[in-house]
């Protein structure tokens, strides 16, 4: 008898804590996926219409942060060296990024929320479908975002000198 009431206990506590696990938000979940180090190349396009304009194939790594709802990334390798932050939007299995603040200005010249889209779209899939309608112009271009499934990051960092497109896995 002994023995029975200790697995009933036993079994109580695994029930109990599977289902305090399977209620976990989604947005932990995926945050915590999104989150550690990627390690891949730097392709870099300098803007010449020249044979040397591209170089591939140079050894980089991205270290993606988790701080509030944004991530913060920092990607390195031979002579680029930069920290970024990005807004993260569930994007079907994948999730997509977005600048924030003023580099989303920059880039896009409105103010998040001043798009001139349509606002009529109604039943919209994803966070991701619902960032385009609330927060963009027709036209205005994204830079990357993860495939969950390969568990891969890819960043297009664009500045004066170029554009430094990124492509990793993560470690």
């Amino acid at each position: 008898m002994k023995n029975t009431l200790k697995n009933i206990g036993l079994l109580f506590s695994f029930t109990l804590l599977t289902f305090i696990v399977s209620c976990e938000k989604s947005d932990d979940l995926i945050n915590n996926d999104v989150a550690g180090t990627y390690e891949g190349t730097l392709t870099i396009d300098l803007g010449k219409k020249t044979d040397n304009s591209k170089t591939t194939n140079n050894i980089a790594t991205a270290i993606v942060s988790m701080v509030g709802d944004q991530i913060e990334v920092h990607c390195f390798g031979d002579n680029f060296d930069t920290t970024i932050m990005l807004d993260i939007y569930e994007n079907g299995s994948d999730i997509s990024v977005c600048l924030t603040g003023t580099e989303f200005e920059n880039m896009y010249g409105h103010m998040v929320g001043q798009s001139n889209m349509n606002g009529n779209m109604q039943n919209m899939d994803s966070e991701w479908m619902q960032h385009l309608n609330n927060d963009h112009q027709s036209g205005d271009e994204h830079f990357g975002g993860f495939d969950m499934q390969h568990h891969s990051f890819n960043y297009t960092f664009t500045t004066d000198h170029g554009n430094y497109h990124f492509e990793g896995t993560k470690k």
